[in-house]
Protein backbone atom coordinates (compact mmCIF):
# COMPACT_ATOMS: atom_id res chain seq x y z
CA UNK A 1 0.00 0.00 0.00
CA UNK A 2 1.89 3.42 -1.24
CA UNK A 3 2.12 6.12 1.71
CA UNK A 4 1.84 9.93 1.51
CA UNK A 5 2.73 12.60 4.05
CA UNK A 6 4.02 16.01 3.94
CA UNK A 7 4.48 19.21 6.14
CA UNK A 8 2.58 22.39 5.65
CA UNK A 9 3.03 23.63 2.46
CA UNK A 10 2.76 27.61 3.14
CA UNK A 11 6.48 28.48 1.45
CA UNK A 12 9.88 28.42 3.13
CA UNK A 13 9.71 29.08 6.50
CA UNK A 14 12.41 30.05 9.21
CA UNK A 15 12.71 26.63 10.19
CA UNK A 16 13.84 25.67 6.61
CA UNK A 17 12.49 24.66 3.34
CA UNK A 18 9.42 21.96 2.70
CA UNK A 19 9.57 18.78 2.77
CA UNK A 20 6.84 16.50 1.18
CA UNK A 21 7.57 12.34 1.16
CA UNK A 22 6.47 9.55 -0.37
CA UNK A 23 6.65 5.55 -0.25
CA UNK A 24 5.17 3.67 -2.90
CA UNK A 25 5.46 0.01 -3.64
CA UNK A 26 8.90 -0.60 -5.59
CA UNK A 27 7.31 -1.27 -8.59
CA UNK A 28 7.61 0.07 -12.26
CA UNK A 29 4.03 0.61 -12.63
CA UNK A 30 4.46 3.33 -9.49
CA UNK A 31 6.85 5.38 -11.50
CA UNK A 32 4.37 7.44 -12.98
CA UNK A 33 2.95 8.73 -9.70
CA UNK A 34 6.53 9.57 -8.77
CA UNK A 35 7.10 11.64 -11.88
CA UNK A 36 3.46 13.53 -11.29
CA UNK A 37 3.84 14.25 -7.61
CA UNK A 38 7.68 15.90 -8.93
CA UNK A 39 5.64 18.16 -11.69
CA UNK A 40 3.38 18.90 -9.35
CA UNK A 41 6.17 20.09 -6.66
CA UNK A 42 7.96 21.54 -9.50
CA UNK A 43 4.98 23.85 -10.96
CA UNK A 44 4.09 24.84 -6.91
CA UNK A 45 7.93 26.24 -7.31
CA UNK A 46 7.11 28.17 -10.52
CA UNK A 47 9.56 25.79 -12.55
CA UNK A 48 8.94 26.30 -16.36
CA UNK A 49 7.13 24.18 -18.74
CA UNK A 50 10.61 23.03 -19.56
CA UNK A 51 12.14 23.09 -16.51
CA UNK A 52 9.55 20.65 -15.03
CA UNK A 53 9.89 18.34 -17.93
CA UNK A 54 13.52 17.67 -17.42
CA UNK A 55 12.78 17.04 -13.97
CA UNK A 56 10.14 14.15 -14.82
CA UNK A 57 13.06 12.62 -17.47
CA UNK A 58 15.71 13.10 -14.57
CA UNK A 59 12.68 11.55 -11.98
CA UNK A 60 12.31 8.34 -14.39
CA UNK A 61 16.22 8.09 -15.00
CA UNK A 62 16.83 8.40 -11.09
CA UNK A 63 14.01 5.76 -10.39
CA UNK A 64 14.78 3.34 -13.07
CA UNK A 65 18.17 3.12 -11.58
CA UNK A 66 17.11 2.32 -8.26
CA UNK A 67 14.34 -0.36 -9.06
CA UNK A 68 17.48 -2.20 -10.83
CA UNK A 69 19.02 -2.41 -7.68
CA UNK A 70 15.74 -3.02 -5.15
CA UNK A 71 15.05 -6.07 -3.27
CA UNK A 72 12.05 -7.91 -4.42
CA UNK A 73 9.09 -6.57 -2.11
CA UNK A 74 10.84 -3.53 -1.34
CA UNK A 75 9.30 0.34 -1.26
CA UNK A 76 10.71 2.94 -2.52
CA UNK A 77 10.97 6.25 -0.54
CA UNK A 78 11.24 9.45 -2.02
CA UNK A 79 11.66 12.92 -0.05
CA UNK A 80 11.37 16.08 -1.75
CA UNK A 81 13.25 19.04 0.14
CA UNK A 82 11.55 22.35 -1.56
CA UNK A 83 13.89 25.56 -1.52
CA UNK A 84 12.77 29.03 -3.20
CA UNK A 85 14.57 28.15 -6.12
CA UNK A 86 14.77 24.72 -7.04
CA UNK A 87 14.66 21.39 -4.77
CA UNK A 88 16.63 18.43 -3.59
CA UNK A 89 15.27 14.82 -3.65
CA UNK A 90 15.92 11.65 -2.59
CA UNK A 91 14.59 7.90 -4.11
CA UNK A 92 15.96 5.24 -2.58
CA UNK A 93 15.29 1.34 -1.76
CA UNK A 94 16.21 -1.50 0.19
CA UNK A 95 19.09 -3.66 -1.87
CA UNK A 96 20.55 -6.42 0.38
CA UNK A 97 23.80 -6.40 -2.37
CA UNK A 98 23.50 -3.59 -4.71
CA UNK A 99 25.71 -2.76 -7.35
CA UNK A 100 28.67 -0.11 -7.70
CA UNK A 101 27.62 3.00 -9.24
CA UNK A 102 27.99 3.02 -12.98
CA UNK A 103 29.00 6.73 -14.09
CA UNK A 104 29.08 5.87 -17.68
CA UNK A 105 25.44 4.39 -18.58
CA UNK A 106 23.25 6.60 -20.41
CA UNK A 107 21.09 7.33 -17.06
CA UNK A 108 23.70 8.84 -15.00
CA UNK A 109 24.73 11.26 -17.72
CA UNK A 110 21.11 12.01 -18.57
CA UNK A 111 21.43 13.01 -14.73
CA UNK A 112 24.52 14.81 -14.98
CA UNK A 113 22.76 16.99 -17.58
CA UNK A 114 19.53 17.96 -16.24
CA UNK A 115 20.60 18.44 -12.96
CA UNK A 116 22.50 21.09 -10.79
CA UNK A 117 23.80 17.89 -8.58
CA UNK A 118 23.37 13.97 -8.82
CA UNK A 119 24.51 11.38 -6.17
CA UNK A 120 24.26 7.72 -6.41
CA UNK A 121 24.63 6.17 -2.46
CA UNK A 122 25.30 2.35 -3.42
CA UNK A 123 25.94 1.04 -0.12
CA UNK A 124 25.03 -2.66 1.39
CA UNK A 125 21.37 -2.69 2.17
CA UNK A 126 20.18 0.60 0.52
CA UNK A 127 20.75 2.28 -2.77
CA UNK A 128 19.68 5.80 -3.40
CA UNK A 129 19.93 8.66 -5.61
CA UNK A 130 20.04 12.22 -4.90
CA UNK A 131 18.91 14.98 -7.54
CA UNK A 132 19.14 18.77 -7.09
CA UNK A 133 17.61 20.84 -9.60
CA UNK A 134 16.98 24.70 -9.72
CA UNK A 135 14.93 26.62 -12.25
CA UNK A 136 15.84 28.45 -15.00
CA UNK A 137 14.46 31.31 -13.77
CA UNK A 138 16.75 31.47 -11.01
CA UNK A 139 19.84 32.93 -12.57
Amino acid sequence: MSETSSLPTSGTTSSGPDTVGLRLPADGAYVSVLRTLSAGLAARLDFTMDDIEDLRIAVSEAAAMVLDEADEGADLDCEFELGETGMSLSIQAAAAAPSAPDYENFGWQVLATLTADAVIDSSPGSYAVRLTVRTSLSS
